[in-house]
């Protein structure tokens, strides 16, 4: 357990660098995953190839990872839209609406009770969110952008969960990548026509921004989340990745002094994250202590 909650908070806390490598990189948001995905599945690839990790999956439950990966794929793509319309902080305080989201989806899935708690402790984030949203106007695109990311990004987890369960984390982990890039793929030529980009080829710092987020913030960070899920329930994982907007945050405001841009509401918005965070930690603790 205690190594489980330390894998968690390492691919919590490397969650954080998305929100600024978002930024960073200056492809659209499409462009930007398609990328990310087209450089990490080739290198979790031959990292399974040294570790001899490679083993057969039912094509029945492949399909099904596909399916998951093309729900991340699509979760990725709204969060780096709502950072595009909005900013940073804004786009990872509307993540952290995915603790919510995550209580109503994993009982809907998985076929148990509702958990009062943990919809109380969910709702905190909403209401800060909505906080921001009512009087902050210019940033209302980007926030229904970023609540949209939110319900995307509570459903892969608790789907992974039961795969993960029953397979190998480095086999889940490759297909619901390879899923996700085949998916973009597919839709990139349309959603370019749609939104059209200003380049499509990276530059020097774009690339060293995709390596970074494909090595460290993506194969790294799940592989560890995933192994997390394991041992953790799909709403604990999600609610401690609720850290991710305090990690990101800070740094946006030290990288680029979006401090200056936020008024009192923002501040009170995120006060609820914090609160929520804390009592889920307090009450996962007293109940392992009760055990």
């Amino acid at each position: 357990m205690q190594k489980a909650l330390l894998q968690l908070h390492l691919a919590v806390l490397f969650a954080g660098l998305t929100g600024v490598l978002g930024r960073i990189i200056t492809l659209n948001e499409g462009l930007l995953v398609w990328y990310r995905l087209a450089l990490s599945v080739p290198i979790l690839a031959l990292l399974m190839f040294y570790k001899k990790a490679w083993v057969s999956i039912p094509g029945k439950d492949v399909w099904r990872i596909f399916g998951i990966g093309v729900i991340a794929a699509l979760h990725w793509v709204t969060f780096y839209a709502s950072i595009k319309y909005a900013n940073v902080s804004v786009a990872l305080v509307c993540f952290s609406a995915i603790g919510f989201f995550t209580a109503i989806f994993e009982p809907l899935i998985n076929k148990t009770s509702f958990s009062i708690r943990e919809l109380l402790l969910g709702l905190l984030p909403i209401v800060g969110i909505s906080l921001i949203f009512q009087f902050d106007p210019s940033y209302q695109t980007g926030i229904i952008i970023g609540l949209i990311a939110a319900v995307l990004g509570s459903l892969f987890p608790i789907l992974n969960g039961r795969q993960v369960k029953k397979h190998s984390t480095w086999m889940v982990t490759f297909y619901y990548l390879f899923g996700g890039l085949l998916f973009l793929t597919i839709l990139l030529p349309f959603y370019l026509k749609v939104f059209p980009p200003t380049h499509v080829i990276p530059t020097t710092i774009d690339w060293m921004g995709l390596l970074v987020l494909s090595v460290i913030c993506t194969v790294w960070a799940m592989l560890l989340s995933m192994n997390a899920l394991k041992y953790i329930s799909a709403f604990t994982v999600n609610l401690s990745y609720n850290l991710e907007p305090l990690y990101g945050i800070l740094l946006a405001f030290m990288l680029y002094r979006e401090d200056k841009g936020m008024g009192t509401y923002f501040y009170l918005g995120l006060a609820f994250i914090v609160v929520s965070v804390a009592l889920q930690t307090y009450f996962v603790f007293i109940s392992k202590k009760k055990t």
